[in-house]
């Protein structure tokens, strides 16, 4: 994988932790997680304007990815109701790389060898050890996360043959998240009504500035997988858990032990082999 690709990729990983720290410390994370999503849409479609459209090949997996997105963001909100930043987090993301590598080879005929399993192996393992607390997990969230963490698995596989067939890795992206952002929404006001979605409220600037970064992170992520292997690109995104740690413990007041030290040593030995 190229230097500026894994570059790339961490940049992304960076973003990803980010906006989650963003969302676990919102009073009300449903409504702070569909305003990012009304910021993704509008971004998207100011962008998705400006291009032409993906090939029509590529339109069914962008339906199918929007749909699957919605479903991770109610079981992310829902996870963050019972766990800390950097017990939660950790699960979800660790057990998408492997069942990534899995389903890619499954769906879409990809081939990944013995050193990058090994180096996918290690990310996952270390990013599950970081969920522990002493040696019990975060019980209360875990279904969940889990949950979360086969939408991730879903979504990032029907986007990387997305794209692949779109022609457009750019359009592709834009058109999804469009319709993700529009359907996130739906959603809401499905469960809640039109009213309290449409107050201002503390945090509405921090919310919509925190779609606007799930939305680069995720690009950068998309166009990563149109030239390099699903799994490979899913693993090196997941070292966001790293980052987690560390704002978990600078902004959110949470703990860094040294079994949160060891296991981020496991994923950069992860990292490095993938590279």
């Amino acid at each position: 994988m190229p230097f500026h690709i894994i570059a790339l990729i961490l940049f992304a990983a960076l973003l990803h932790a980010s906006w989650n720290a963003l969302l676990r410390g919102g009073a009300d994370r449903l409504w702070s997680m569909t305003v990012m999503c009304v910021a993704v849409a509008l971004a998207s479609v100011a962008i998705a304007l400006l291009l032409a459209p993906p090939a029509k090949a590529s339109w069914m997996y962008a339906v199918l990815s929007a749909v699957l997105h919605v479903g991770y963001n109610l079981f992310l909100v829902r996870s963050y109701r019972a766990g800390d930043l950097g017990q939660t987090y950790p699960i979800t993301r660790g057990s998408s790389p492997l069942l990534i590598t899995i389903a890619a080879s499954a769906f879409a005929g990809e081939r990944v060898g013995a050193s990058a399993l090994l180096g996918i192996a290690l990310v996952a393992g270390g990013i599950i050890s970081l969920a522990f607390n002493g040696r019990k997990l975060a019980v209360p969230s875990l279904p969940y996360a889990l949950g979360a963490g086969c939408f991730i698995a879903a979504y990032s596989v029907v986007d990387g043959v997305g794209v692949r067939l779109s022609g457009a890795p750019m359009a592709y992206t834009v058109w999804m998240c469009a319709l993700w952002g529009v359907l996130m929404p739906v959603v809401y006001i499905g469960l809640r009504g039109t009213g309290s979605l449409f107050t201002m409220r503390p945090g509405f600037v921090t919310a919509f500035v925190g779609g606007l970064v799930s939305l680069l992170a995720y690009g950068i992520v998309i166009y990563a997988m149109s030239g390099a292997p699903m799994g490979a690109v899913s693993a090196l995104r997941e070292t966001s858990v790293l980052f987690a740690a560390l704002i978990g413990y600078f902004f959110l007041g949470e703990t860094l032990t040294v079994r949160k030290m060891l296991a981020c040593a496991v994923i950069a030995a992860g990292t490095i082999i993938i590279g």
